[in-house]
């Protein structure tokens, strides 16, 4: 264990209007510092996960934190970027700062503001995160790239159209107890799983229920080494972690295979000496309902191209063997996606201090986090423990 989360602040994801990238990264900045009770003078350096990719007119971000405090001034700040998985960066990121010893405290923001930008920009902006040379030209954007995976998964293993629908409906209920989410509703399975005007298809077998929202927000976590944590309020450790990265194009993988969230997975795992079952919780990336299905199948959960098991049977319902996403996830949450990241480790800190509300999961002791950057590409696993 070389790092511990001590502190955090979760802005609400949704539409803010009136919030900038600046004004949120500023509120979750402030928020995570007060949280761990840190002085911004003592941070030796900030990492900013900012994904923007044409979302914001201000590119150049990193110093945005700055603003937060004139006692942040002159510290180490640097911004990263890998696709939906950014947050993760830039948390790992800190993590090494604290390995190497360069650094006793970190500050780790994750911010995007989505909202403002155009519908159809907002698709080009994703696609982005795609192989532009073979899939810019996917219809839908990055709907339409997860559509095809759906299809195609639907083509080898069957129509799992109920299972997706399944999915949707427990994270939309679990997205109820959840004061940061940005759609608070209870939509239920039957909504989930019809095509009406309200939930149309999107792209391939996915309707509307199937996909992450657009979203403005802001998550921030503080932290710091084992030694500094121990002498704080709290200190949630980081018992392993792993990046796993992926070839970009899908042509050069089996895109339903998701090899490098296995690889995260078994990784962080094996470093961590646990198995899947040890875990309390998992919060992992359904950028899409078919994401969540092949994870099932990629964490080792239940064996290929039965991920509908998982769900049918409750295992990954919050009262499950295996809750998987009790905050909603990205389904209901919301996606801003810089911070997404970010706000799995706060949201996962929260459970393993009993201060998650509505949302807590009963005993949590270990909770694990796959937050993923494109189609499987930017592959990213923690495994967190409370030790204070």
């Amino acid at each position: 264990m070389t790092g511990c989360i001590v502190g955090w602040a979760h802005t609400p994801f949704g539409r803010l209007d009136g919030e900038t990238v600046e004004s949120l990264v500023v509120k979750a900045a402030n928020g995570a510092l007060k949280d761990a009770g840190i002085e911004a003078k003592d941070v030796d350096e900030i990492v900013l996960g900012h994904f923007n990719a044409g979302f914001s007119a201000q590119d150049f971000t990193a110093s945005l934190v700055l603003q937060a405090s004139p006692d942040l001034r002159f510290k180490r700040a640097l911004r990263v970027e890998n696709a939906c998985a950014t947050g993760s960066a830039a948390v790992h990121l800190g993590l090494r700062s604290l390995a190497a010893k360069s650094a006793r405290i970190v500050l780790v923001v994750g911010v995007e503001q989505m909202t403002t930008t155009p519908g159809p920009e907002i698709g080009k902006n994703l696609l982005k995160a795609s192989y532009v040379r073979e899939e810019a030209d996917i219809e839908g954007g990055f709907a339409g790239i997860f559509g095809k995976i759906a299809g195609l998964y639907f083509q080898r293993w069957g129509d799992q159209s109920d299972a997706l629908a399944m999915i949707a409906a427990k994270n939309h209920k679990n997205g109820v107890g959840n004061p940061y989410a940005q759609l608070r509703k209870d939509l239920g399975y039957d909504f989930c799983r019809t095509v009406s005007d309200k939930n149309p298809f999107v792209a391939g077998p996915l309707k509307r229920t199937d996909c992450s929202l657009v979203s403005d927000g802001a998550a921030a976590v503080v932290l710091a080494d084992v030694e500094t944590a121990l002498q704080l309020k709290k200190a949630v450790a980081f018992r392993a972690t792993a990046h796993v990265q992926d070839f970009l194009p899908m042509s050069k993988r089996d895109i339903l295979k998701f090899e490098g969230c296995t690889l995260a997975w078994q990784r962080a795992l094996k470093d961590a000496g646990i198995t899947l079952d040890d875990l309390s919780l998992v919060e992992t990336h359904d950028c899409f309902t078919v994401a969540e299905l092949i994870e099932y199948e990629a964490m080792g959960l239940v064996p290929e191209g039965q991920g509908a098991r998982a769900i049918k049977e409750g295992w990954t319902q919050k009262g499950g063997k295996l809750p998987v996403n009790p905050s909603g996830g990205l389904k209901a949450k919301g996606h801003p996606i810089g911070a997404t990241g970010v706000s799995m480790h706060a949201l996962c800190a929260m459970q393993l201090t009993g201060t998650a509300g509505d949302i807590q999961v009963r005993d949590a002791k270990l909770a694990g986090i796959f937050n993923m950057g494109g189609a499987a590409v930017a592959n990213y696993v923690s495994v967190l423990e409370r030790i204070k």
